[in-house]
């Protein structure tokens, strides 16, 4: 052991039963035997010859002392890493992204390959409980590529680059606007420990209650007064689940629009909620009764009604015929002065309140104590770490995956 190292009470144990060992030597007589010296270490040191000769091993063969597997009691975590779950859910998006299958196995083996090994069965139970759906996938050209998604993304980009002026500056202002949510037993991992101690953080098992976030950003930071926050009354499944139209247009009504400047641009995400149509006007859908498909057709276009259509061609020919009502949250918006825009499927990187989940949900991990008293408390810390400089990075950020969409998407075509 080099001088001026500490040494540990387990090391001191050792050299108190080395001295005894010698001094019982001493007292049987004035030669001792060599024979068996790993046995006499393991007598010496009151541990076992096999543990000594494993230990000797390792040493002659790597010229180190290696250090001591960490043994796993008990059955095995019932849950990954919290750390890892960002990893998943960034991969599958990736993934997605570039149309690429998604199965259990090959996310396992990726983890295991990059990270670190999660079995199967772990990691299957894990995507459920993150919301993630195991459904009918589609091949590259039907996803981000396929023709409704690609004219989705370049009539958006064309109206967000359209709201930009010769120096990049916008001209309407722009507000992002997303929902996210956090557990309260949403922690680190890891944390640093002696050895001879073991760690001593308890971590209760799942992930306990959770709290669903709700707020608004422009470029100058956080909304003022549009903040939401409230506890979910399910512990899985994603926050898209654990919100309804009508809490969110009295949000969208009374928390967002009285704080936002005049004449914004209003910039969110496809959500089912968010895109509820006005009850003005008949628009037909797969829950729309045959019956009403039926009358409606034969009233406006009994040229185009056949007594023998089936109701999915009732729907279709009802859809090509009958004007499409407005949604509703549209309607509110532009009645206040402000546009909505909602970003195209498959595109979480052009939604930048994103990142600044991240660096609410990195404090809260961080300091997390596994009550709801502290994770409310530790919200609003988080919170506060997201300023104005951090908004205008996050959007010089999807700006730029802007102007890449915008380049690629004309390259394409090109081609």
């Amino acid at each position: 052991m080099p001088q001026g190292k500490a040494i540990d009470v387990r090391d001191r144990q050792f050299v108190v039963r080395l001295k005894d060992y010698f001094d019982q030597e001493r007292h049987q007589g004035l030669s001792v035997s060599t024979q068996d010296p790993a046995g006499h270490v393991a007598k010496a040191l009151g541990i076992g010859k096999r543990t000594v000769k494993a230990i000797l091993s390792t040493y002659h063969q790597g010229g180190h002392i290696a250090a001591p597997a960490l043994e796993s009691k008990g059955n095995p975590p019932y849950r990954i890493k919290p750390a890892l779950e960002t990893v998943i859910r960034q991969r599958i998006r990736e993934l997605n992204r570039q149309g690429s299958h998604v199965s259990v196995r090959s996310l396992s083996h990726w983890l295991s390959k990059n990270y670190e090994a999660v079995p199967r069965a772990t990691l299957g139970r894990t995507l459920q409980r993150m919301g993630v759906v195991y459904g009918k996938s589609l091949n590259k050209p039907v996803l981000r590529g396929r023709d409704e998604v690609l004219i989705a993304r370049r009539v958006y980009l064309r109206k967000k680059l359209a709201n930009r002026d010769p120096h990049g500056d916008t001209l309407r202002p722009e507000v992002y606007l997303d929902e996210s949510y956090v557990n309260v037993n949403h922690s680190p991992a890891r944390t640093w420990y002696f050895a001879d101690d073991g760690p001593w953080v308890q971590k209760p098992s799942g992930k306990g209650l959770r709290l669903i976030l709700v707020h608004a950003m422009t470029a100058g930071g956080w909304v003022e007064g549009a903040k939401l926050v409230f506890q979910a009354k399910r512990r899985t499944g994603d926050y898209h689940g654990q919100m309804n139209f009508e809490n969110f247009r009295r949000w969208f009504i009374d928390c967002l629009l009285p704080h936002i400047p005049k004449a914004s641009l209003i910039v969110m995400d496809n959500a089912p909620y968010h895109n509820v149509y006005t009850d003005e006007g008949f628009y037909p859908t797969t829950s729309t009764k045959k019956a009403d498909l039926q009358s409606w057709l034969q009233q406006h276009h009994p040229e185009m009604y056949q007594e023998a259509m089936i109701k999915a061609e009732l729907v279709a020919v009802c859809r090509q015929f009958c004007p499409k009502p407005e949604y509703e949250l549209d309607r509110i918006a532009q009645a206040e002065g402000h546009q909505l825009l909602r970003t195209p499927q498959y595109h979480p990187e052009l939604q930048p309140l994103e990142e600044c989940w991240a660096v609410v949900k990195n404090h809260c991990a961080e300091k997390c104590d596994y009550t709801m008293q502290g994770l409310r408390a530790h919200l609003e810390e988080g919170f506060d770490k997201v300023t104005s400089e951090t908004c205008r990075a996050v959007i010089a950020d999807m700006q730029s995956e802007e102007d890449r969409y915008w380049r690629e998407d004309m390259e394409e075509s090109e081609e």
